[in-house]
């Protein structure tokens, strides 16, 4: 029998309530189609950092390596504790840290939303709202290249560098152009596709986010390494639009979208808004991932404080995220199962908002269980 072994970071405030629905729903699918799952845990965070003052060192990703994955629950403080900590330092240290040194080059965010889930968006289902993100999660502005002159004067200078090489645009282009590739065939060809362009033999459709208009040398870039690769996949139809275009359609027009794909800062952007047209962060779900290593996946939801302890937070989110990586590890049909069970469960729920749900947060974990 498969065993996966998950490497767990429950995190700080509700993260080990959310994280320990998912792991409940996890095995439940386990047992039901034939596998195992054993979760290591780790005990990163805001509590340990000001506990003992470490954050994330060598030693501790060696052991972390061992795993086939990890799941994340949430990094950060309340209000007053985080005070002791410098800003940012969580952050870079700990979930920024596992992101490069792991070499998770894709954040990937699915925008789906669930039956009975409320959008802000008038009039919108679940068959018009079910497309993807995919974010370059390695380089760009994020990479911390830049500094400060003359600090605290009238002539200080700032700089902060958007620096890609073509090696990490192509291989975040090939993982899209692929996604694409396989969420839509010709049996099922993407919806939103034109009469011409289905004639024209195409099933899926890639649209390529950036600002070709002002930040011409990274999105010229971008641009040209998209329209070369599309030679390869002749079946997706490779479309651009600018950033600020995105946001207007991703709420105006929203069932366009088959995979999107982004930089950095752009997909930090957009996906967050992605979230809560869905929803809200209740129900958003992602993976920052390394298709040849280990990848990372969690609730989009930060650790919401207010509501540690109180068995009230959503775990939809997390539930979601356990779909989403033990499909990337394989049980592909566990995942769906999974998925499948939240679907029956969100319609069930009074709302997505914390304490407002009608179940608590283990009931609606047994709930999806109960419908596996």
């Amino acid at each position: 029998m498969k065993n996966y072994n998950i490497a767990v970071i429950p995190g700080d405030g509700t993260g080990p309530e959310v994280i320990g629905e998912g792991l409940k729903v996890l095995q439940a699918a386990a047992k039901k189609f034939g596998f195992t799952v054993t979760p290591n845990h780790f005990p990163f965070g805001g509590k340990r950092y000001l506990e003992t003052g470490k954050l994330v060192d060598e030693a501790d990703e060696a052991e972390l390596r061992k795993n086939d994955a990890i799941y994340l629950g949430a990094i950060g403080l309340n209000a007053n504790d985080a005070k002791q900590v410098p800003p940012g330092i969580l952050e870079k240290n700990i979930l920024l840290k596992l992101r490069f040194d792991f070499d998770q080059y894709i954040n990937l965010r699915p925008v789906k939303l669930f039956p009975g889930v409320e959008s802000p968006i008038k009039n919108v289902t679940p068959e018009i709202m079910d497309y993807v993100v995919v974010r370059e999660n390695t380089g760009g502005v994020y990479t911390g290249m830049g500094g400060n002159m003359m600090k605290d004067t009238p002539q200080e200078v700032s700089s902060q560098e958007w620096i890609y090489t073509r090696f990490q645009v192509d291989r975040c282009l090939r993982y899209a152009f692929e996604l694409a590739k396989k969420r839509h065939t010709a049996e099922a060809p993407f919806r939103g596709l034109s009469a011409e362009a289905k004639a024209a033999g195409k099933t899926a459709r890639l649209t390529l986010c950036g600002k070709t208009n002002v930040l011409t040398n990274v999105f010229g870039l971008w641009e040209r390494a998209a329209k070369e690769m599309a030679k390869q996949y002749p079946t997706v139809e490779l479309n651009y639009r600018h950033v600020d275009a995105i946001c207007l359609l991703m709420v105006q027009d929203p069932g366009q979208f088959d995979v999107i794909v982004t930089d950095n800062m752009f997909g930090d952007i957009i996906t967050d808004l992605g979230a809560a047209t869905q929803g809200g962060l209740g129900v958003a779900a992602g993976g920052n991932l390394n298709p040849e290593g280990i990848s990372m996946y969690e609730p989009i939801g930060g650790t919401a404080p207010d509501w540690t302890g109180k068995n009230g937070i959503n775990p939809i989110a997390a539930i979601a995220a356990a779909a989403l990586m033990i499909s990337n590890l394989g049980e592909t049909e566990a995942g769906a199962a999974i998925e499948k069970a939240i679907a029956q469960v969100t319609p069930m729920m009074k709302t997505q908002l914390a304490g407002q749900m009608g179940y608590t947060t283990t009931e609606i974990g047994d709930l999806v269980v109960s419908k596996l």
